[in-house]
């Protein structure tokens, strides 16, 4: 087996890279694995080669910037998605450098590949009427639609991220008083986020309807499977299609699975929530990415505006009477 060979890398990669010696958690890996599991059919592709079959030297510069490109404008990938599949391809790279000195300068021209520079836009959420009408969209008269509208109604209600929902276990799911869902969040932090009751009964009836064990899925596939993050993607756009002939709002918006967390911090922070319990029910590890819900509310805006009153009084100019305090404001 060659030295250059793909697959013996990349599988040293994740078992003692990622497991062994980082000990990084699922979500780590699974954000890893989808990312490559994108590369490798990108490759198969481009190469006309099983991906087995590859050589590190396949994966040069010029091959993973078309991957780059590919995400952003094929698969219409925002640069922030982008940034993060690149993370996960230096990580690689920079383990490959280390272990096998003879492909150093090929990786490091892959490292070398910069991260895209992007504007953060306005917070896109949902209203009351919107969120309404996406609940409304499933067909619950079969199990894929009682499925949907209940996964729809979890994500808006606990504002839990994609990868947190999809790996939602019976074992996370606490009923009866207190009802409650356990996940592990980003930096391996476990959060609890309360249940109402009537959502606790729905799922309840919805749990007892699926196979026992404490690691069955709580929103499984057709086959029983745990649902992947395309799935989650695709499931979202498809109701919100039907959402939109009944509220035209939706037209306008882009909505994503990402979108019912940024709807439940709205939700909380116009109905008076502090701010600091609105990032530990995220889970943000800092008080400063909650912050940007405070940037995004107009409404809140308009109302401290409308506190205000107009003075009527005709503004003056600060003119300083020091010669070097006037020196440095004209700087």
């Amino acid at each position: 087996m060659s030295v250059a060979n793909l697959a013996k890398h990349l599988q040293q990669f994740f078992t003692d890279r990622l497991l062994g010696q980082l000990d990084a958690s699922q979500h780590t890996v699974a954000s890893y694995r989808d990312t490559f599991r994108l590369l490798l059919k990108f490759a198969t592709k481009q190469c006309r080669r099983q991906a087995s079959d590859l050589r590190v030297e396949d994966l040069d510069a010029k091959f993973v910037s078309a991957f780059l490109q590919h995400l952003e404008r094929d698969r219409r990938n925002s640069a922030r998605t982008r940034n993060n599949r690149l993370s996960a391809i230096h990580a690689f790279f920079g383990y490959v450098s280390v272990n096998e000195p003879a492909l150093a300068s090929h990786c490091q021209r892959v490292l070398a590949i910069p991260s895209k520079r992007f504007e953060r836009g306005p917070v896109q959420f949902l209203s009351e009427e919107e969120t309404a009408a996406l609940l409304k969209a499933p067909d619950t008269t079969t199990w894929l639609g009682r499925r949907d509208q209940l996964l729809l109604q979890v994500a808006v209600q606990t504002g839990l991220r994609n990868s947190e929902l999809i790996r939602l276990r019976r074992q996370d799911v606490e009923l009866g008083i207190g009802a409650h869902i356990k996940c592990l969040g980003k930096g391996r932090k476990t959060r609890c986020t309360p249940l109402r009751s009537n959502l606790a009964t729905r799922l309840s009836d919805w749990i007892d309807e699926q196979p026992l064990g404490p690691t069955t899925p709580i929103f499984p596939t057709a086959k029983g499977n745990a649902m992947s993050s395309d799935a989650l993607q695709r499931l979202v756009v498809r109701h919100i299609r039907t959402a939109a002939r009944t509220c035209l709002s939706l037209q306008k918006k882009k909505v994503t699975p990402h979108t019912m967390r940024h709807t439940l911090a709205m939700s909380l922070l116009q109905h008076g929530v502090d701010i600091t319990v609105i990032a530990l029910w995220l889970g943000h590890e800092s008080i400063e990415t909650t912050q940007m819900y405070l940037h995004a509310d107009m409404t809140m805006k308009e109302k401290a505006l409308a506190r205000t009153t107009d003075t009527k009084t005709t503004p003056k100019r600060y003119r300083p009477n020091d010669r070097l305090i006037a020196f440095l404001e004209s700087l």
